[in-house]
């Protein structure tokens, strides 16, 4: 949790304050619009790192905290099905592109074992 709540911080405050160099990085236009869109994009990416960073001390998976876990396994998955077919579909996009689709793939299957799979506490040994 901790480290998909900073991962998404730092997506989430790069497009509220950098919306018009990461359109001009991506080479996409800069209208006002496309900008506003970004900023409301990064709006929702800090509001899900919020999520997660105070979720990040209590119990998640199985049925604890299930709206949680499905929630981010809904949005890596998807995310990182996208930025997959992306990256085969223009092999030459720049490898940040290809590091941003490695990365949602892993919590897409991180936060799947995490929603599917009874926590196990330390506390919980079978000797």
């Amino acid at each position: 949790m901790t480290i998909s709540a900073m991962i998404l911080a730092l997506i989430g405050i790069s497009l509220i304050f950098l919306p018009k160099e990461i359109l001009d990085y991506l080479e996409l236009s800069e209208s006002e619009t496309l900008q506003l869109l970004m900023q409301i994009i990064g709006s929702f990416y800090f509001a899900f790192a919020i999520l997660n960073w105070m979720s990040k001390g209590s119990i998640i998976g199985g049925i604890y905290n299930r709206p949680i876990a499905m929630a981010n396994l809904t949005h890596f998955v998807i995310a990182g099905l996208a930025l997959i077919k992306g990256v085969f579909a223009n092999p030459s996009l720049s490898y940040v592109i290809w590091s941003i689709a490695i990365i949602y793939s892993m919590f897409a299957i991180f936060f799947g074992i995490v929603a599917f799979r009874h926590p196990v506490s330390e506390n919980n040994h079978i000797e």
